[in-house]
């Protein structure tokens, strides 16, 4: 995602350029919003930048989708998610997809730009909202599985909506995380409790590497924290669940109460896409009760040797064509052991950024030059990863659902899938996998 975000980025400030040149120190926020030509200029680039720009696309399944942000415990420590559920109405307005300026703060950070390049990012994609009623009455009296989403690398809380709005309408609750390890591109806490009544957030920003760290054990310590923070959340909506008196530190219409015997505790299970694929493996490593994973596009570098065989859980990756190579599926086959649940598929034509929702972001040209897109149709490529996952997951969470009419997709039976993996992996000289930070690995 940098180098592509990077060069729109480019492009987008020599348009600028031609059309009102202007040097850094121009770039005065407070200043330029002073200047009508100025703003004309910027508003009439986003609105071409953004012509043809598909939406966040709704769930497919037959219930209404709700959303909310819960925290829990207001300091650094505590669990700050994305949740999606199946609600009641469709009264409520949709969620802002990137509620915060501060995000794009972050993400400027980790597409290592000046700061200021923010508020054109903010300009671009403000706006957005995702298909889900924000803060939507729970559909209550039924209970549900439970899914715990894990961002990737650079990545929030909020950006991978599209799946989690289409699995809360097959009947899924999805508590999507925002990981404090310094692996997202932006979150915050409240230092007290009186700073949170009052909502005075303290940020914190993606985790830029020194030069005398080390990659490989920065990573994992990294991926260590993240899967206690999604065995800590768990922790939580199972406390909720059972009728604990846990408060939201977010001042929320939501009420958390609804959430007392929703959850089919049985019926836990694991997504995570990149950096969130490897979470997920650590994750299932740590704490059997997350009964099976899916690793979308997994990134293996952050994981030690000793993990992979800890994890008798089922596991399936879906991975896209363009973004595996040969050292990561080499890891990826080291789980296949004896007598374990491993499966994987590849869809033909897509790019790692196809399953979070910055491939909706853009039109097909734009998408595609910066590998937003890839030569399928993003809507093809999620709903296969979709149904394809709803189908893994009935069959190892016991489900009682129809998912299991999408049962040759996990074979790869599709003409836009391969099974197993495109990545010939024979004779390949084992190295040291190296790192290409970008948003979502």
């Amino acid at each position: 995602m940098v180098p592509s975000k990077l060069c729109a980025l480019f492009c987008l400030c020599s348009c600028l350029t031609l059309i009102h040149p202007f040097v850094w120190q121009d770039l005065n926020p407070a200043a330029q919003t002073k200047s009508p030509v100025w703003l004309h200029t910027i508003k009439a680039l986003m609105a071409a930048a953004s012509f043809g720009q598909t939406k966040i696309p709704r769930g497919s399944g037959s219930y209404s989708v709700g959303c909310t942000d819960l925290m829990f415990d207001y300091t650094n420590k505590g669990s700050f998610l994305r949740l999606y559920y199946p609600s009641q109405d469709d009264d409520h307005h949709d969620t802002p997809w990137i509620p915060n300026e501060e995000y794009f703060l972050g993400l400027s950070k980790v597409l290592g730009i000046h700061s200021v390049m923010a508020n054109f990012l903010s300009l671009f994609f403000g706006s957005m909202t995702t298909p889900a009623k924000w803060n939507s009455p729970m559909r209550t009296g039924e209970k549900y599985p439970l899914i715990v989403f894990s961002h990737g690398l650079g990545a929030l809380r909020t950006i991978y909506s599209a799946i989690g709005n289409d699995l809360a309408s097959h009947g899924f609750i999805v508590a999507a995380i925002e990981h404090r390890d310094g692996s997202a591109s932006a979150t915050y806490y409240f230092k007290d409790e009186s700073t949170a009544v009052k909502g005075n957030k303290s940020w914190l920003y993606f985790k830029t590497l020194k030069r005398d760290e080390e990659e490989a054990a920065v990573r994992n310590e990294q991926v260590r924290q993240r899967a206690k923070e999604c065995s800590q959340a768990l922790n939580l909506i199972l406390d909720l669940d059972h009728g604990s008196p846990i408060k939201n530190a977010l001042d929320l219409e939501f009420d958390v109460k609804q959430l007392k015997d929703s959850i089919d505790r049985n019926k836990v299970a694991m997504i995570g896409h990149s950096f969130g694929g490897a979470t997920v493996i650590q994750a299932l490593s740590e704490d059997q009760r997350f009964r099976c994973g899916i690793a979308l596009d997994a990134w293996m570098f952050p994981l030690s040797d000793e993990v992979y065989s800890r994890i008798p859980q089922p596991l399936f990756f879906i991975n896209s064509e363009q973004f595996q190579f040969p050292a990561n599926i080499i890891k990826i086959k080291k789980l296949y052991l004896p007598d374990r649940e491993r499966k994987m598929i590849t869809i033909r034509g897509s790019v790692h950024h196809n399953f979070d929702d910055f491939t909706f972001a853009t039109d097909q040209v734009i998408g595609c030059i910066f590998k937003l897109k890839g030569d399928i149709d993003s809507n093809v490529a999620l709903d296969l990863s979709n149904k394809a996952s709803l189908a893994f997951l009935q069959k190892h969470l016991g489900l009682q659902k129809d998912f299991d009419q999408w049962d040759s997709l996990i074979e790869g039976k599709d003409e836009n899938l391969i099974p197993g993996t495109n990545i010939n992996t024979a004779y390949q000289h084992i190295t040291t996998l190296q790192n290409s930070t970008g948003i979502g690995k």
